[in-house]
C-alpha cells in the first residue's frame, strides 16, 4: 500500500517543483498610451483654437491680442496714464466673471466677489495668473482661454467640466506693490 501510494504521489511531487519561467510580455508596443494621449490633446488643442479664431473673428468691437502665453485678450477699458503692472508679491484686487465660448454664465462676478490676490503666491488658474500680469488697475479685459490655460482635463469642483475653454471679463480695481518690488 506503501508503495503504491509513492508511485502515486512522486511524479505530482517532482512535477510540482519545477522551477518558475518568466512569462513573456502582454504588448510589446512601448509608449502606445502615451503617443495615443499626444495626438488626443493636438486634436483637442486644435478644435478648442478654431472655437476661439471663430469667436474672435465674428466680434468685429474687439481687437484681441495673441499673448504669449497660449491665450487671447481684449483691451474693454484701457489705461494709458499708468505702466505699473502687478509683479511677484503684490496684492491684486480684482472682480471677474467666468463663461463659456457661447457666452453662457458659469460663474457670475456677485458669486465670485471682488478678490484679493497675492500675485503668483496663492492658487489661481494659469491662464487668468498670467493674464492679470498684462493688466493695470482700472483696466477691463476680456480672456478667451483654451481649457489647458483654464482647468483642463480636471475642470474644477463645481461647475466646470473637462477641457472646457473659457472667456473672462476681468477688471483690476487696484494693484497695491510690495516693498521688494
Amino acid at each position: 500500500m506503501k508503495r503504491l501510494l509513492i508511485l502515486t504521489l512522486a511524479p505530482i511531487l517532482f512535477l510540482g517543483c519545477k522551477s518558475p519561467e518568466a512569462r513573456p510580455p502582454v504588448s510589446i508596443k512601448t509608449g502606445s498610451f502615451i503617443d495615443a494621449s499626444v495626438e488626443r490633446n493636438k486634436k483637442l488643442n486644435e478644435t478648442e483654437r478654431n472655437k476661439i479664431l471663430e469667436l474672435i473673428e465674428k466680434d468685429e468691437n474687439s481687437k484681441y491680442i495673441a499673448s504669449e502665453n497660449g491665450f487671447w485678450y481684449s483691451y474693454d477699458t484701457k489705461i494709458e496714464e499708468s505702466n505699473i503692472t502687478p509683479e511677484f508679491g503684490d496684492i491684486v484686487n480684482f472682480n471677474y466673471q467666468v463663461s463659456d465660448l457661447n457666452g453662457n454664465t458659469i460663474y457670475s462676478q456677485d458669486e465670485l466677489k471682488t478678490r484679493d490676490y497675492a500675485m503668483d503666491k496663492e492658487e489661481l488658474f494659469s491662464g487668468l495668473r498670467e493674464g492679470l500680469k498684462l493688466m493695470k488697475a482700472g483696466e477691463t479685459v476680456t480672456f478667451l482661454f483654451p481649457s489647458q490655460k483654464a482647468f483642463g482635463y480636471y475642470g474644477d469642483t463645481n461647475k466646470i467640466g473637462t477641457n472646457v475653454p473659457l472667456k473672462c471679463n476681468v477688471t483690476i480695481n487696484s494693484i497695491t506693490q510690495t516693498e521688494t518690488n
